[in-house]
């Protein structure tokens, strides 16, 4: 498992839901022209009166009265998805946003910092129970499968070697294809992903395009296409409309709630909290004449602060000393000093003693984010030639296995730091500081080096490990540098 999939069915509903005092009375999103209004979708409540999505809200008020409606805002809806790319920024460097409806992350790299699947489902789903986001999600070798799976159930998972068996299954409606190819191919008589697998690619080409071809070689992992990754902005803005006038601030402490748990849910992928945010207070317009200018509440903090609660009280504070000059119609949290994404004097070896870690621990730290394969030991390996002089060393002991290594170490001339490939010398040479030390070596697999090589000093002080062709007089070309 390398993705999972955070599908969002309900997303424009949870976005009215969440910010409304009442979610459980019956509530309906209304869309569609004055004279043609219709139901977008309802919540449980109004699905139990009879409600159903569809359906015209003239009808609507015959079957049942008394349920409240509100105006579907597509835009509201979107604004969250990226709120939660920015909250699933906290698990995750690659999330994107390209499916519709649904944000998905690479987990693979955050295993070993939040646990198997298993338990990393269980707190995705706990947040966004908090954030107030109804949710069905999945997890698969690549994103293409992942979105499809949250199709079928919530909480599946599948590995490489029973992922291709799973999509056989698959009913061709659920795959995540186009509308018009579903159609078309349910007419050939197919209803499972398999039977597509099966056809030919020629006649599929031919008769749907190259994109369903792509589409289904991404599913089975066999292609790549190119995803765009979410960038979290270096601001956040966001703004609830009351619906009705507040005439004090009590009336305001539920939007700001919801507010502050927003930002608290966006500052946990950055490093830190938020020292300062002001809270704009929105006033209805009564005449084109008079016009009360939005009230403006400054929040500043004497520590950074990112707990959704601690957030909430200090705002509060400020918010209950505040004078309305007018009804305040809609509420807005602007937080524009954010803290960066990594530690500013901190890295991930901190040289400070009373930060140090133990080898284990930085060992998976640089583990989880760089990946198991990427870290490894290293010994000495008898080998005169300076690119084969050092060898990698699998396994969870790297340290104890160099130990029991009885190479030689490469004389304390050699520099630590090896470029992949040589490059010539461009900086002038200031003076030679040892050599030549003639290399010859490697007669016996046909890949023999003949090298004088030299300790140099540059004019900008650097030190660099440079060799010509043994006995030449020609450019000097870099090896290694020295730190």
């Amino acid at each position: 498992m390398r993705w999972a999939c955070l599908l969002l069915p309900q997303l424009a509903m949870d976005v009215v839901l969440r910010q409304h005092p009442e979610p459980d009375r019956p509530l309906a999103l209304v869309e569609g022209p004055h004279a043609r209004r219709r139901l977008h979708s309802v919540n449980a409540a109004a699905r139990a009166l009879g409600l159903r999505p569809g359906l015209s809200l003239v009808a609507a008020q015959a079957i049942v009265d008394g349920f409240q409606t509100a105006e579907y805002d597509p835009q509201a809806a979107e604004r969250a998805r990226q709120l939660l790319a920015a909250w699933a920024y906290r698990y995750s460097s690659q999330v994107s946003t390209d499916f519709a409806h649904a944000v998905v992350l690479e987990i693979a790299g955050s295993r070993r910092l939040f646990g198997a699947w298993p338990q990393l489902r269980r707190r995705l789903a706990a947040e966004l129970a908090e954030l107030g986001f109804r949710h069905r999600m999945a997890a698969a070798p690549n994103p293409f499968a992942a979105r499809a799976l949250t199709n079928i159930g919530d909480g599946l998972f599948f590995d490489d070697e029973i992922l291709l068996p799973a999509l056989a299954k698959l009913p061709i409606e659920r795959s995540g294809l186009d509308a018009s190819t579903v159609q078309a191919l349910q007419r050939m008589g197919l209803r499972r992903l398999g039977a597509v697998f099966a056809l030919p690619r020629a006649p599929l080409a031919r008769r749907f395009g190259p994109d369903l071809l792509l589409r289904l070689d991404a599913l089975r992992g066999q292609a790549e296409p190119p995803l765009g990754f979410y960038q979290p902005p270096d601001m956040f803005d966001a703004r609830i409309e009351l619906g009705h006038e507040a005439e004090s601030s009590q009336a305001l402490l539920f939007p700001l709630r919801r507010l502050t748990a927003d930002l608290a849910a966006y500052l946990s992928g950055r490093d830190g909290g938020v020292a300062r945010f002001k809270l704009l207070l929105e006033h209805e317009r009564h005449s084109h004449r008079l016009q009360h200018p939005p009230s403006e509440v400054a929040v500043g903090l004497l520590a950074p602060e990112r707990e959704a609660a601690m957030l909430f009280e200090l705002a509060r504070g400020r918010l209950q000393h505040a004078q309305l000059p007018a009804p305040v119609v809609a509420l807005r949290l602007l937080a524009e000093e954010l803290p960066p994404f990594v530690p500013a004097a901190r890295d991930l070896f901190d040289p400070r003693p009373q930060q140090a870690l133990p080898w284990a621990q930085l060992r998976e730290r640089l583990r989880a984010r760089l990946g198991d394969e990427r870290v490894h030991g290293l010994a000495a390996h008898p080998d005169h030639r300076p690119e084969r002089a050092w060898k990698a060393l699998p396994g969870d002991a790297p340290r104890a296995r160099a130990e029991q290594d009885p190479a030689p170490a490469p004389a304390a001339t050699r520099p630590g730091w090896l470029l992949s490939e040589p490059e010539p010398l461009r900086e002038p040479v200031a003076r030679i500081l040892a050599g030549p030390e003639r290399i010859e070596s490697g007669w016996w697999d046909q890949d023999d080096v003949r090298r004088d090589y030299y300790l140099v000093e540059t004019a900008r002080g650097q030190r660099a490990w440079a060799y010509r062709d043994a006995g030449g007089d020609g450019a000097l070309i870099v090896h290694g540098w020295f730190a």
